[in-house]
């Protein structure tokens, strides 16, 4: 088996996360998809569902990411240097508005990526310590109000640490916030009783899961391998 077909490893890992992270959606969800990886689900709702996509800078009815050549600059998601495109039915809105439809718990599913999950659900995903910070976002409101929060994130650093830990050491987004964690490995889900592993990726094992994981992973009695 060569590297690029490694389990887990491949070069479609960041398709596989956000595949994953679509199969969650659901007829009428309101959803936030976070700066980064999580924005690609938008190319993923199944179709015929009909999913309302939220983006904190004002826009309600996000589309999928627009053909090459037919870009609008004016239509921008949240990380401000991607274009997107409307769906029928599109509004637009102040950031005021915007934030009060999060905090006010209107927002079914939050998607956001992190640099660390601990095996409480805690959440670091806004900066390191000694680098520079652009500013927390509308990370803390989304992972206070979401009705459910789903992480998507490569399960280690570049370095090969991971990024799944028995403590976060960076500081917090949020304590006890994450539902679930979705990675090129693995889909976890985190319960009182600690992280259930319920999914791994074609070719791996909850053991090579495991491996490049510090906190303790619960394997699910119904364990099954990740849809491609």
């Amino acid at each position: 088996m060569t590297a690029t077909t490694k389990p887990g490893k491949d070069v479609d890992k960041r398709e596989r996360i956000v595949k994953r992270i679509a199969r969650e959606l659901r007829d009428g969800f309101y959803v936030n998809l976070g700066i980064g990886m999580p924005t690609l689900i938008a190319n993923h709702v199944p179709p015929g569902m009909d999913v309302i996509l939220q983006s904190e800078n004002g826009m309600l009815g996000i589309g999928p990411y627009p053909i090459e050549g037919q870009e609008d600059p004016d239509l921008i998601n949240a990380g401000k240097r991607e274009t997107v495109t409307e769906m029928a039915g599109t509004s637009y809105f102040s950031s005021a508005d915007s934030f009060a439809m999060i905090r006010g718990g209107h927002i079914d599913l939050s998607v956001l990526g992190a640099m660390e999950v601990d095996e409480s659900g805690s959440l670091a995903n806004w900066m390191i310590p000694g680098k520079m910070v652009k500013g927390m976002g509308g990370a803390m409101d989304l992972v206070a109000s979401a009705q459910r929060v789903v992480v998507a994130m490569e399960h280690t650093t570049r370095e090969g640490a991971p990024k799944i830990l028995k403590k976060c050491t960076l500081p917090l987004t949020g304590v006890r916030v994450v539902d679930t964690i979705v990675t090129e490995m693995a889909y976890i889900r985190v319960t009182k009783d600690g992280l259930v592993l319920e999914e791994v990726a074609p070719g791996l094992t909850a053991e090579d899961v495991q491996r490049a994981t510090e906190a303790r992973l619960v394997v699910s009695k119904k364990l099954k391998v990740m849809e491609s």
